[in-house]
Protein backbone atom coordinates (compact mmCIF):
# COMPACT_ATOMS: atom_id res chain seq x y z
CA UNK A 1 0.00 0.00 0.00
CA UNK A 2 2.57 2.64 1.17
CA UNK A 3 4.59 4.48 -1.84
CA UNK A 4 8.08 5.68 -2.21
CA UNK A 5 8.44 9.71 -2.84
CA UNK A 6 11.19 11.62 -4.87
CA UNK A 7 11.01 15.11 -4.94
CA UNK A 8 13.41 16.80 -7.86
CA UNK A 9 14.68 20.29 -7.07
CA UNK A 10 11.07 21.76 -5.62
CA UNK A 11 10.25 25.22 -5.65
CA UNK A 12 6.88 26.77 -3.57
CA UNK A 13 5.76 29.86 -4.38
CA UNK A 14 2.86 32.08 -2.62
CA UNK A 15 2.54 34.28 -5.64
CA UNK A 16 5.71 36.17 -6.23
CA UNK A 17 6.91 35.13 -2.64
CA UNK A 18 9.36 31.88 -2.99
CA UNK A 19 8.67 29.96 0.47
CA UNK A 20 10.46 26.94 -0.27
CA UNK A 21 14.01 26.74 -2.32
CA UNK A 22 15.33 23.96 -4.15
CA UNK A 23 14.24 20.79 -2.64
CA UNK A 24 15.45 17.28 -3.66
CA UNK A 25 14.92 14.12 -1.28
CA UNK A 26 13.61 10.51 -1.51
CA UNK A 27 11.55 9.18 0.99
CA UNK A 28 11.08 5.70 1.43
CA UNK A 29 8.11 3.29 1.72
CA UNK A 30 6.85 1.89 4.86
CA UNK A 31 8.95 4.55 7.22
CA UNK A 32 8.93 7.41 9.49
CA UNK A 33 10.29 10.77 7.69
CA UNK A 34 10.41 13.49 10.07
CA UNK A 35 10.91 17.49 9.22
CA UNK A 36 12.29 19.87 12.05
CA UNK A 37 13.62 23.10 11.64
CA UNK A 38 12.79 26.73 13.45
CA UNK A 39 9.44 28.30 12.60
CA UNK A 40 8.84 30.30 9.23
CA UNK A 41 12.01 27.93 7.50
CA UNK A 42 8.71 25.57 5.32
CA UNK A 43 8.62 22.60 6.84
CA UNK A 44 4.26 22.57 6.67
CA UNK A 45 4.59 24.68 3.15
CA UNK A 46 6.63 21.62 1.92
CA UNK A 47 4.37 19.19 3.52
CA UNK A 48 1.39 20.04 2.20
CA UNK A 49 3.33 20.23 -1.47
CA UNK A 50 3.37 16.37 -1.28
CA UNK A 51 -0.27 16.29 -1.72
CA UNK A 52 -0.99 19.75 -3.11
CA UNK A 53 -3.06 20.47 -0.57
CA UNK A 54 -1.28 24.20 -0.59
CA UNK A 55 -2.70 25.16 -3.27
CA UNK A 56 -5.78 25.91 -1.98
CA UNK A 57 -4.02 29.25 -1.11
CA UNK A 58 -4.52 31.63 -4.27
CA UNK A 59 -1.41 32.28 -6.22
CA UNK A 60 0.47 28.98 -4.73
CA UNK A 61 2.32 26.63 -7.32
CA UNK A 62 5.95 24.79 -7.39
CA UNK A 63 8.12 24.11 -10.08
CA UNK A 64 9.81 20.76 -9.92
CA UNK A 65 9.06 17.60 -9.52
CA UNK A 66 7.02 15.29 -6.93
CA UNK A 67 7.29 11.96 -7.62
CA UNK A 68 5.08 8.88 -6.10
CA UNK A 69 6.56 5.41 -7.69
CA UNK A 70 7.46 7.16 -10.53
CA UNK A 71 4.02 9.03 -11.05
CA UNK A 72 4.70 12.95 -11.36
CA UNK A 73 2.08 14.83 -8.72
CA UNK A 74 2.43 17.68 -10.50
CA UNK A 75 1.93 16.55 -14.30
CA UNK A 76 -1.02 18.59 -16.20
CA UNK A 77 -3.02 15.44 -16.89
CA UNK A 78 -3.22 14.55 -12.43
CA UNK A 79 -6.42 15.50 -10.79
CA UNK A 80 -4.85 17.07 -7.56
CA UNK A 81 -8.45 15.51 -5.74
CA UNK A 82 -6.97 11.89 -6.67
CA UNK A 83 -3.75 13.04 -5.06
CA UNK A 84 -5.41 14.21 -1.93
CA UNK A 85 -7.20 11.19 -2.16
CA UNK A 86 -3.79 8.53 -2.27
CA UNK A 87 -2.04 10.75 0.32
CA UNK A 88 -4.13 11.50 3.22
CA UNK A 89 -3.23 14.42 6.08
CA UNK A 90 -3.94 14.88 9.69
CA UNK A 91 -3.38 18.73 10.57
CA UNK A 92 -1.86 20.53 13.55
CA UNK A 93 -5.15 20.88 15.98
CA UNK A 94 -7.98 17.79 15.43
CA UNK A 95 -10.57 18.81 13.10
CA UNK A 96 -13.51 16.48 12.97
CA UNK A 97 -16.64 17.70 11.39
CA UNK A 98 -18.32 19.31 14.37
CA UNK A 99 -22.03 18.71 12.95
CA UNK A 100 -21.14 14.37 12.10
CA UNK A 101 -21.34 11.85 14.21
CA UNK A 102 -18.09 9.83 14.88
CA UNK A 103 -19.41 7.06 12.59
CA UNK A 104 -20.22 10.09 10.00
CA UNK A 105 -16.86 11.64 10.70
CA UNK A 106 -14.85 8.32 9.72
CA UNK A 107 -17.16 7.56 6.53
CA UNK A 108 -16.96 10.95 5.20
CA UNK A 109 -14.08 10.78 2.74
CA UNK A 110 -16.39 8.49 0.50
CA UNK A 111 -19.28 10.46 1.16
CA UNK A 112 -17.97 13.61 -0.14
CA UNK A 113 -16.55 11.54 -3.20
CA UNK A 114 -20.09 10.82 -3.29
CA UNK A 115 -19.44 7.03 -2.82
CA UNK A 116 -22.45 4.84 -2.54
CA UNK A 117 -21.85 1.61 -0.63
CA UNK A 118 -24.23 -0.71 1.74
CA UNK A 119 -24.89 -0.34 5.06
CA UNK A 120 -23.20 -3.02 5.82
CA UNK A 121 -20.11 -2.44 3.85
CA UNK A 122 -19.67 1.42 5.40
CA UNK A 123 -20.38 -0.18 9.28
CA UNK A 124 -17.47 -2.24 8.36
CA UNK A 125 -14.75 0.02 6.60
CA UNK A 126 -15.59 2.10 9.73
CA UNK A 127 -14.84 -0.43 11.94
CA UNK A 128 -11.58 -1.22 10.16
CA UNK A 129 -10.41 2.57 9.90
CA UNK A 130 -11.53 3.14 13.78
CA UNK A 131 -9.37 -0.32 14.87
CA UNK A 132 -6.51 1.19 12.89
CA UNK A 133 -6.67 4.28 14.87
CA UNK A 134 -6.61 2.57 17.98
CA UNK A 135 -9.97 4.31 18.89
CA UNK A 136 -12.76 1.25 18.35
CA UNK A 137 -12.55 0.11 21.72
CA UNK A 138 -13.27 3.51 23.09
CA UNK A 139 -15.81 4.82 20.99
CA UNK A 140 -17.71 1.50 19.78
CA UNK A 141 -20.94 2.24 21.72
CA UNK A 142 -20.84 5.78 21.38
CA UNK A 143 -20.72 5.83 17.19
CA UNK A 144 -24.04 8.44 16.75
CA UNK A 145 -22.29 10.99 19.36
CA UNK A 146 -20.81 13.53 18.22
CA UNK A 147 -16.81 13.71 17.09
CA UNK A 148 -16.18 17.22 19.04
CA UNK A 149 -17.19 14.88 22.10
CA UNK A 150 -14.29 12.76 22.38
CA UNK A 151 -11.45 14.18 23.94
CA UNK A 152 -8.57 16.45 22.14
CA UNK A 153 -6.50 13.15 21.69
CA UNK A 154 -9.83 10.65 20.64
CA UNK A 155 -10.47 13.73 18.10
CA UNK A 156 -7.11 13.57 16.99
CA UNK A 157 -7.22 9.53 16.69
CA UNK A 158 -10.67 10.47 14.97
CA UNK A 159 -8.94 12.70 11.99
CA UNK A 160 -6.05 9.81 11.30
CA UNK A 161 -9.17 6.96 11.31
CA UNK A 162 -10.79 9.43 8.72
CA UNK A 163 -7.80 9.74 7.07
CA UNK A 164 -7.12 6.19 7.20
CA UNK A 165 -10.57 5.02 6.00
CA UNK A 166 -9.96 5.92 2.35
CA UNK A 167 -7.33 4.06 1.80
CA UNK A 168 -4.07 6.06 1.05
CA UNK A 169 -0.64 5.26 0.34
CA UNK A 170 0.69 7.68 2.14
CA UNK A 171 0.01 9.38 5.01
CA UNK A 172 1.31 13.50 6.20
CA UNK A 173 1.01 14.43 9.82
CA UNK A 174 1.65 18.41 10.40
CA UNK A 175 2.28 18.69 14.25
CA UNK A 176 -0.40 15.80 14.61
CA UNK A 177 0.54 16.48 18.65
CA UNK A 178 1.46 20.17 19.30
CA UNK A 179 -1.84 20.66 21.12
CA UNK A 180 -2.05 17.22 23.29
CA UNK A 181 -1.28 16.45 26.43
CA UNK A 182 1.64 14.07 26.77
CA UNK A 183 -0.45 11.12 27.28
CA UNK A 184 -2.41 11.29 24.23
CA UNK A 185 0.99 12.15 22.59
CA UNK A 186 2.35 9.02 23.43
CA UNK A 187 -0.71 7.12 22.02
CA UNK A 188 -0.44 9.14 18.89
CA UNK A 189 3.49 8.15 18.55
CA UNK A 190 2.69 4.39 19.30
CA UNK A 191 0.10 4.83 16.88
CA UNK A 192 2.61 6.13 14.17
CA UNK A 193 4.67 3.39 14.75
CA UNK A 194 1.96 0.39 13.84
CA UNK A 195 0.85 2.60 11.13
CA UNK A 196 4.39 2.50 9.33
CA UNK A 197 3.90 -1.29 8.78
CA UNK A 198 0.99 -0.09 6.00
CA UNK A 199 1.92 3.63 5.00
CA UNK A 200 4.60 5.64 4.22
CA UNK A 201 4.26 8.57 6.62
CA UNK A 202 5.39 11.96 6.98
CA UNK A 203 5.43 13.85 10.41
CA UNK A 204 6.72 17.81 11.00
CA UNK A 205 7.33 18.42 14.51
CA UNK A 206 8.91 21.36 16.77
CA UNK A 207 9.57 18.21 18.97
CA UNK A 208 13.11 17.05 18.74
CA UNK A 209 12.48 13.85 21.40
CA UNK A 210 9.18 12.93 19.41
CA UNK A 211 11.02 13.33 16.09
CA UNK A 212 14.15 11.29 17.96
CA UNK A 213 11.42 8.45 19.15
CA UNK A 214 9.39 7.95 15.65
CA UNK A 215 10.82 8.48 12.73
CA UNK A 216 13.71 6.36 10.38
CA UNK A 217 14.80 9.52 8.82
CA UNK A 218 14.67 13.51 9.22
CA UNK A 219 15.15 16.11 7.64
CA UNK A 220 16.39 19.63 9.24
CA UNK A 221 15.39 22.74 7.46
CA UNK A 222 16.19 26.50 8.24
CA UNK A 223 15.97 29.67 6.67
CA UNK A 224 18.74 32.33 6.45
CA UNK A 225 16.79 35.58 7.59
CA UNK A 226 12.97 37.02 7.28
CA UNK A 227 11.42 37.09 3.57
CA UNK A 228 14.42 34.45 2.30
CA UNK A 229 12.44 30.93 1.13
CA UNK A 230 13.19 27.60 3.57
CA UNK A 231 15.52 25.33 2.54
CA UNK A 232 16.70 21.79 3.15
CA UNK A 233 20.06 21.56 4.87
CA UNK A 234 20.64 17.92 5.13
CA UNK A 235 18.96 14.59 5.63
CA UNK A 236 20.29 11.04 6.60
CA UNK A 237 18.59 8.61 9.48
CA UNK A 238 17.68 10.08 12.76
CA UNK A 239 20.53 7.98 14.65
CA UNK A 240 23.10 9.78 12.78
CA UNK A 241 20.85 13.33 12.41
CA UNK A 242 20.93 13.03 16.28
CA UNK A 243 24.36 11.84 17.11
CA UNK A 244 26.87 12.74 14.03
CA UNK A 245 25.14 15.84 11.77
CA UNK A 246 26.94 16.78 8.82
CA UNK A 247 26.07 20.33 9.09
CA UNK A 248 27.31 22.52 12.35
CA UNK A 249 23.39 24.28 11.72
CA UNK A 250 21.81 20.73 12.24
CA UNK A 251 24.30 20.08 14.99
CA UNK A 252 23.37 23.85 17.26
CA UNK A 253 19.32 23.24 16.18
CA UNK A 254 19.11 19.75 18.07
CA UNK A 255 21.32 21.02 20.66
CA UNK A 256 18.87 24.24 21.63
CA UNK A 257 21.88 26.63 20.92
CA UNK A 258 19.34 28.23 18.39
CA UNK A 259 15.57 27.60 17.19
Amino acid sequence: MSKRIEVNSLDIYYGKFKAVEDVSMVIEPRSVTAFIGPSGCGKSTFIRSLNRMHEAIRGAYVTGEVLVDGQNLYAPSTDPVDVRRQIGMVFQRPNPFPTMSIYDNVIAGYKLNARRMKKSVADEKVEKALQGANLWNEVKDRLSESGSSLSGGQQQRLCIARAIAVEPEVLLMDEPCSALDPISTLAIEDLIQELKEQYTIVIVTHNMQQAARVSDRTAFFNIAGTGKPGKLIEMDSTDVMFSTPKVQATNDYISGRFG
